[in-house]
């Protein structure tokens, strides 16, 4: 934990996920004064993964929470401090003469340079029913929520990669699960639709959309509409899972710095932001993969390129 709320940090990492703790790896081993802030009342979404079966080296899998648990343990062995909070606010100040950033959370902190890392969040489908049904057969976790609904029958809404992953995970608990898609074929990656056209347990439903999610405790079914004939039919249904896409955790940076139209931030090569000192990695970023060893990479190249800042800063240039 940091030791004064007015001590001045080297970087100070906003996010506890791969790019995050990556970025706080590179940064400490650097010898810089690191800080990373973790959401208080946020994980980072890898921790629900229940298997990831693609980071180089790792051919038997993990799982995602123990591979951030690895992260943050390896970061800490270097030295980087690390609190919970929820950052609040960003404000440029000067410090001893030094443009500086000042952070606000539960308290202030001080830095010369920023690493956003604050991910992104699963967006909802917004219809009826959603809100009043989540935690009670609403689901955006399947690796959280699969073993409540062993031998019953679920929904999956999504075509990408972590919609067919998931309804592939929901099969070792489920009778049936049926993927609702809006288009008439899928987005995932060919092996994961490989996979998922191969289970038995698994049917889809294509061109068709959600309409309203009903239930009296619990989810008892949707309404769903064919969006090429119009055509409504209701489904009986135990959970819905939804895997919609992503909605990123910028809003403490808008007005601030560049953001794409969908709200991620908009970066260099070297993961500098159109802000002086910020940059920024992961999937708050507006890129065309958003996977963990991408998010690693771009916590590399961002503490690398803060380094620099720092260094360039400090009169230190080598």
């Amino acid at each position: 934990m940091p030791q004064k709320s007015d001590s001045l940090y080297d970087v100070l990492i906003i996010g506890g996920g791969p790019a995050g703790y990556t970025a706080g790896i590179y940064a400490a081993r650097a010898n810089l004064r690191a800080l990373l802030i973790e959401g208080a009342t946020t994980v980072s979404q890898i921790t629900g993964t229940d298997m990831i079966e693609n980071y180089p080296g790792m051919p038997e899998g993990i799982n995602g929470f123990e591979l951030v648990q690895r992260f943050q343990n390896q970061a800490e062995k270097f030295g980087m401090e690390i609190t919970r909070d929820d950052v609040a606010s960003l404000v440029q100040e000067t410090h001893a003469g030094r443009e500086t950033w000042k952070v606000t959370a539960e308290r202030d902190y001080s830095t010369l340079t920023v690493i956003a890392a604050t991910g992104a969040t699963w967006r909802k489908v917004g219809v009826p029913g959603e809100e009043v049904f989540t935690g009670k057969g609403v689901s955006y976790c399947a690796t959280c929520d699969g073993p409540f609904y062993r031998n019953k029958e679920v929904i999956a809404i999504g075509g990408g990669d972590t919609a067919i992953q998931e309804a592939i995970f929901l099969t070792h608990f489920a009778d049936k699960v049926t993927v609702i898609h809006r288009r008439d074929r899928l987005r995932a990656t060919k092996i994961l639709q490989e996979r998922a056209f191969a289970n038995s347990k698994i049917e889809f439903l294509w061109d068709s959309v959600v309409e309203e999610i009903s239930g009296s405790n619990f989810v008892e079914g949707v309404k769903v509409k064919n969006l090429k004939t119009g055509k409504l039919k209701d489904i009986s249904t135990a959970g819905v899972f939804v895997f919609a896409g992503l909605t990123p955790n910028t809003g403490i940076f808008r007005g601030m710095m560049e953001l794409d139209k969908n709200g991620y931030i908009i970066t260099d090569g070297n993961m500098r932001t159109s802000a002086k000192g910020i940059f920024a990695g992961g999937d708050c970023t507006s890129k065309l993969l958003r996977q963990v060893v991408t998010a690693c990479g771009d916590g590399a190249t961002a503490a690398f390129s803060a380094q620099l800042y720092v260094e360039a800063l400090k009169g230190e240039t080598y």
